[in-house]
């Protein structure tokens, strides 16, 4: 009985932090992504992205494929998605 009490006063704290740290995590990686300044430098990096899949060969549909790919990776979503499926994909081969 003891223990139970020590686990749940554990992830009272647990859920105390999270509740506290998430909000000003996901306004922390909101702001990196969406300042004016940011969001010009992002800009040009995906348009220098792009204009070097064409420099390598790659005709216009892959080109632009792969800057899709490119720009997932600085969206929210693509990062949290990113960050799950990595989470996933080491749990599944300790399972």
């Amino acid at each position: 009985m003891a223990e139970e009490k020590h686990d749940a006063q554990e992830v009272k704290e647990i859920l105390q932090v999270v509740s506290t740290e998430i909000p000003k995590l996901l306004e922390s990686i909101s702001n990196m992504l969406y300042k004016t300044e940011n969001a010009e430098a992002l800009a040009k990096s995906i348009s220098e992205f792009y204009k070097q899949m064409k420099a390598a060969g790659m005709d216009d549909k892959q080109a632009f494929e792969m800057t899709q790919q490119y720009m997932k990776s600085f969206s929210l979503g693509g990062i949290i998605s990113s960050a799950i499926a990595g989470g996933v994909s080491r749990n599944a081969g300790e399972e």
